[in-house]
């Protein structure tokens, strides 16, 4: 008899690697697919390695934070409301902006509870995707985690296979 896998496969996304675990993001190119691109640009131009998630309020939020450049400038729309439109629920992720909707660069945040106040607020905060079921409990360690000690290091960011 051949054995059969209980292993769900994963879907096509991003892999961000920490020291306390890997959180597997699903893009969502039917929401916003020059969101995804830029991204994408990012992780494979290797943007995020070395870098940080440093917010944990209601949002596990990363990026350049702090940085002085962004090598890839900033995203050119805010795609909230011109594809499928996805809400700010718990697990899903948005790219951050300014109070201006359409400056978002490479910080990029899961939100940790729904947020549907954040559909709306500044333009809308476009979701481009969502963390698979497994990787909820790292986003909840890591949120944890950056409460006591401040930050938790991104060693790298993986584009996984389509």
């Amino acid at each position: 008899f051949e054995a059969v896998s209980r292993e769900v496969p994963r879907m096509p996304g991003i892999d961000w690697v920490t020291p306390s675990g890997t959180i597997h993001v699903e893009l969502r190119r039917d929401a916003a697919p020059v969101t995804v691109d830029f991204i994408s640009k990012a992780v494979q131009a290797g943007v995020y390695d070395s870098t940080s998630f440093y917010r944990s309020d209601f949002v596990l939020q990363g990026g350049l934070h702090g940085r002085r450049s962004n090598p890839l400038g900033d995203l050119a729309v805010n795609e909230t409301r011109l594809h499928t439109r996805l809400s700010n629920a718990r697990g899903t992720c948005a790219i951050a902006h300014f109070d201006v909707p359409d400056n978002g660069n490479t910080e990029w945040f899961v939100n940790l509870t729904d947020n549907p106040h954040l559909d709306d607020a500044y333009g809308g905060y476009c979701v481009f995707g969502h963390v698979d079921d497994p990787s909820l409990a790292v986003v909840d360690r890591l949120a944890a985690e950056i409460k006591t000690r401040g930050a938790v290091t991104i060693t790298r960011a993986v584009l996984t296979p389509e």
